[in-house]
């Protein structure tokens, strides 16, 4: 039998975990099968999976460039983190010290803290320095596993901040090997300027920013690559109704762009069911979300994105049921929020291991909400999100003989080495 060429072969692997789908987000019994395959081995070309296997078959029917042994080890795929605020300029560390000290995460925004006080540090920032200060904690986030995310403009608030924002993930995309999605969310808090004034500002996102980020990413590379762009809003109490909400949305939508909702982080409004109508691709926190929400959820296509560490965070005791909307057949998955005020968190890792202590996730279903699932929260689920023939070669070598070990363990970084489209980082 001739043997193919191939550029590399994982072998000997103790567990090779897929998040195999078939590009379908996993719902119910399906979360807790991670389609494992043991002493598992992965073919690699032109940075695409070409097949994966048992060590025996593969080695019997490829010649690699490079032979990878994964003996003791875990092989899975690179982690998709489905919604980050990474790009900022700025901290928030001496609202942190306000916390602690009692303030709500409400308390700050109303006082003009929270997500205006990164605005200012942001408006301030060029492009230039706004991608400095993200390729760091991208670097973080990569040597952690994670090897595409999302990331959302935000603190800008106006116009030409908003556009510069979205153009440093452009740049960051083009030069950092983690894939980036861009998502627009000029509506994610009323700037100072608009206050007591939020019709106005929204008349502002509708009609001059929207089409000003619609334009931007048709002449981007992202529209070139056919990576989706998003428009998300912050629907709550201190920020968007969920009227403001729905128009926001259904002017991004009319301009191309596909919907994300932050729902039922405080207070719910109704941001599930408005979200729901319009075909949202996921809808993210869920905190407060009741029972009659996570069934809808559960009849839909669209994707439910918790968010344990922003609880973690503020100290929180309460966490989004997440138990209860696997178990109803809601396709979940996890993010780590990372942003300089209620997650400064990189690690997808924690944030499993924060989904089973606090939300009685199984360390199989928490792995399926940082993979595949995460994906289809993005729209990417036919690129990323498992080890599949034809998909990225994007994968992780755990320094562990159990994936388990992913939630089990924390406050040590497991991942010894990230694959990144066929490529050894």
């Amino acid at each position: 039998m001739t043997r193919s060429k191939v550029d590399l072969l994982f072998h000997s692997a103790a567990q090779l975990v897929t998040c195999a789908s078939g590009g379908r987000p996993k719902r119910g019994d399906s979360m807790r099968d991670v389609g494992i395959i043991e002493d598992g081995a992965v073919a690699v070309a032109d940075g695409k999976i070409v097949e994966v296997g048992s060590s025996v078959e593969l080695s019997a029917k490829y010649t690699p460039k490079m032979m990878i042994d994964a003996s003791g080890k875990v092989i899975c795929p690179g982690f998709v983190d489905p919604h980050t605020h990474v790009v900022y300029a700025g901290n928030r560390i001496n609202e942190f010290e306000l916390r602690i000290k009692g303030a709500s995460y409400m308390d700050i925004m109303a006082a003009g803290g929270g997500i205006v006080s990164t605005m200012e540090a942001t408006r301030a920032a060029s492009v230039d320095e706004l991608v400095a200060d993200t390729r760091p904690r991208l670097d973080a986030m990569l040597r952690l596993g994670t090897t595409t995310l999302e990331i959302k403009s935000g603190y800008g608030l106006d116009v030409d901040s908003e556009l510069r924002m979205l153009e440093a993930v452009a740049l960051l995309d083009s030069s950092h090997p983690c894939d980036l999605i861009p998502t627009f969310m000029g509506a994610h808090a009323v700037p100072p300027e608009y206050k007591n004034r939020s019709f106005e500002y929204v008349e502002v996102v509708i009609r001059e920013m929207i089409p000003r980020a619609a334009a931007w990413y048709r002449h981007s590379h992202f529209y070139d690559q056919n990576t989706p762009f998003f428009i998300d809003v912050f629907c709550e109490q201190n920020a968007f109704n969920v009227e403001e909400s729905r128009r926001i949305l259904e002017a991004g939508r009319a301009h191309g762009m596909n919907l994300k909702a932050h729902v039922d982080e405080f207070t719910n409004l109704g941001g599930v069911k408005m979200a729901l109508e319009l075909g949202a691709v996921s809808v993210d926190h869920l905190d407060v979300t009741g029972a009659e929400e996570i069934y809808l959820l559960a009849e839909s296509g669209t994707t439910a994105v918790v968010i344990p560490a922003v609880n973690f965070n503020l100290g929180s005791t309460h966490f989004a049921d997440a138990r209860a909307m696997i178990d109803a057949g809601v396709a979940l998955a996890l993010t780590t929020d990372m942003n300089p005020g209620s997650a400064p968190c990189p690690s997808m890792p924690f944030v499993m291991a924060l989904a089973c202590r606090y939300q009685k996730l199984l360390p199989s279903e928490t792995l399926n909400a940082c993979t595949i699932n995460a994906a289809c929260a993005i729209g990417m689920e036919k690129q990323v999100g498992s080890l599949e023939s034809g998909k990225q070669a994007d994968m992780l070598l755990l320094n562990v003989p159990d994936y388990r070990y992913l939630a089990y363990q924390f406050g040590d970084n497991l991942v010894e080495q990230v694959i990144k489209r066929g490529k050894i980082l």
